[in-house]
């Protein structure tokens, strides 16, 4: 009777992991992308999306399902490189916050780049396990 019991929904998100997350560093794409080009043509209403605890947030549920997914891929299949290639992308993200947002797009374009990191962390992760 050492059989775990999990609720359903658990189960599903376990294995639907990294392509949630995956799924999720497309809409960070697409924020920054419709961001930028939003607070170009409308500097006051783009102002909103360009918030900070937007970012936070965003980078802390980032954090939360690279540690999930990643995390469990180091489990199942026993391989570090997705979560190595996930985590640099999460560094990235997180150093591009401290970048400022006067426009020259410097933390948009760094973003970016950590984002598509990841996903690739998370693609990786989701080929190792299947």
């Amino acid at each position: 009777m050492s059989e775990q019991v999990y609720p359903r929904y658990l189960g599903w998100i376990e294995s639907h992991a990294d392509r949630l997350a995956i799924g999720l560093s497309g809409l960070c794409m697409v924020h920054c992308l419709t961001s930028a080009v939003l607070f170009a043509l409308l500097s006051t209403a783009g102002g909103l999306l360009l918030a900070p605890i937007f970012h936070e947030v965003g980078l802390t549920i980032a954090i939360g399902f690279g540690i999930i997914a990643l995390g469990r891929g180091i489990i199942t299949h026993g391989y570090m490189m997705p979560a190595a290639v996930g985590s640099m992308g999460l560094g990235i993200m997180a150093g591009a916050m401290s970048l400022p947002h006067d426009g020259s797009g410097g933390e948009t374009i760094w973003t970016l780049v950590g984002v598509g990191i990841l996903a690739l962390g998370h693609d990786l992760n989701r080929r190792a396990v299947n």
